[in-house]
């Protein structure tokens, strides 16, 4: 029993973070899928800004089309009737034939064997669309990384939660099998007592009992502890029969800092303010953006360099074309203003909704605070507890051995030895895990 006691109070005497612990919350946050995706979001919110950026620089294409047509409408050019009388005259002034007779003319609207082929260009003297556009796309960014943030808390809760009640399995099978060495080693005594004809069989026949009963609660407590590292091999991302590392000399630290403080670090840490932190400067610059294009126009140059023609000979076909240009909104129903009085009643939204983070954060905080407070005092009367059976049960074994106490006493002190051992071990655990969810919302 001297050795179950040190193995239940042991963590408490430990003084040095779990290292086990942090290693395997390092290799969760690596390898979870669930974070992957996210990273590959924040790649992908990075690449926008990239092409958010290239709207910069001069857009440049190379277009080359070629046209066939046939039918569509057509246009009569008299041009026999305009010139033949004037070139008739004329051969005659001349007393010659150097002014042939035309024939009227038939035009086709569709070009007919047309190409042109052409590069052209576009640059950008002032966009504000661009510059905003840019600074949204950053700040969406930054929102994608808190994100990132938030998940690494979960999980990291998450791993912290399912590596404490593994632990804690292992320990229940631990006090379990001491329970069965004592119970064997009262079986071989009370068999001893009755090959002495000093005690009745039932005694034995208790123990037997009290053994298989305990095999019983042994098959369980193997089974939850299956099931425990399972879970957590699943959020490392691990096969689930993988072998898990048991850290029995882990810290089990008091918090030094009042509530006060903690709901403050909350409100600094929290990784929720960041996003909303984000949200509401993406509204702010998409409000200047939308102001700005209400005001301002845009203004670019560009231009085409090419050859154009019937055939593709490209002879005496080129040609050069520049162009500088402006775009100016002037009237479309006062579109523009709805779209901001819209962007700002969303910054509205957004601040009220920032306070309301806050009040729930707070009471977050204040309820973790609360149930560590409350898992320690827990703790504390299960110690004691345990601590008082520990004695019974060796003032009853002693008794038993000098014959003046029943066998049954010394199943029930020993029973009630058991419990009180399962009951600190859950309690121990349950702090840890306070703790770890008090971390959680605390943003440590």
């Amino acid at each position: 029993m001297k050795k179950l006691l040190t193995l239940l109070f042991l963590p408490l005497l430990a003084n040095a973070q779990s290292v086990i612990l942090e290693n395997y919350v390092q290799e969760g946050l690596s390898s979870n899928l669930a974070l992957k995706q996210q990273r590959l979001e924040i790649e992908k919110s990075l690449k926008a800004i990239d092409e958010a950026k290239s709207n910069l620089y001069p857009k440049i294409a190379f277009a080359p089309n070629y046209t066939v047509a046939a039918g569509g409408r057509k246009i009569d050019f008299p041009i026999g009737d305009l010139l033949n009388p004037v070139y008739g005259t004329l051969n005659q002034l001349t007393q010659s034939n150097e002014f042939p007779t035309l024939d009227n003319q038939q035009i086709q609207f569709l070009p007919h064997n047309f190409h042109e082929t052409k590069l052209t260009f576009q640059l950008p003297l002032f966009n504000s669309d661009i510059k905003y556009g840019i600074q949204v796309k950053t700040e969406l960014a930054k929102s994608e990384e808190a994100k990132r943030k938030l998940l690494e808390y979960e999980l990291k809760y998450q791993i912290e939660a399912a590596y404490y009640q593994y632990l804690q399995s292992l320990e229940a099978i631990n006090i379990y099998n001491q329970s069965g060495d004592f119970l064997q080693e009262y079986l071989d005594f009370n068999n001893r007592l009755v090959e002495k004809d000093i005690a009745l069989k039932d005694v034995i026949y208790s123990s037997e009992y009290e053994i298989n009963k305990l095999d019983g609660e042994k098959a369980t407590a193997r089974k939850n502890s299956k099931v425990a590292a399972a879970y957590f091999n699943f959020l490392i991302n691990r096969e689930a029969e993988s072998m898990i590392e048991a850290d029995t000399l882990m810290l089990m630290t008091s918090l030094s800092k009042s509530l006060a403080d903690l709901q403050l670090s909350a409100l600094q840490k929290r990784p929720e303010f960041e996003q909303i932190r984000t949200g509401q400067q993406v509204n702010n610059s998409l409000l200047l953006m939308q102001q700005k294009n209400a005001v301002l126009p845009s203004f670019f140059i560009g231009g085409n360099l090419g050859f154009q023609g019937f055939g593709y000979t490209f002879k005496d076909q080129g040609y050069a074309l520049a162009q500088i240009g402006l775009n100016w909104d002037l009237f479309h129903g006062k579109e523009k203003k709805h779209k901001i009085e819209q962007t700002k009643i969303q910054q509205h939204i957004l601040q009220t909704k920032e306070s309301e983070i806050q009040q729930q954060i707070k009471m977050q905080v204040a309820q973790a605070w609360f149930e560590f407070k409350g898992a320690q005092e827990n703790l504390e009367a299960s110690e004691k507890a345990l601590e008082s059976t520990q004695k019974l049960l060796k003032m009853v074994e002693k008794k038993y051995k000098n014959d003046s106490a029943l066998y049954i006493e010394v199943l029930k002190a020993q029973n009630d030895h058991q419990v009180a051992s399962l009951t600190a071990s859950l309690a121990r655990f349950n702090l840890r895990l306070k703790k770890a969810e008090l971390e959680k919302v605390t943003g440590l």
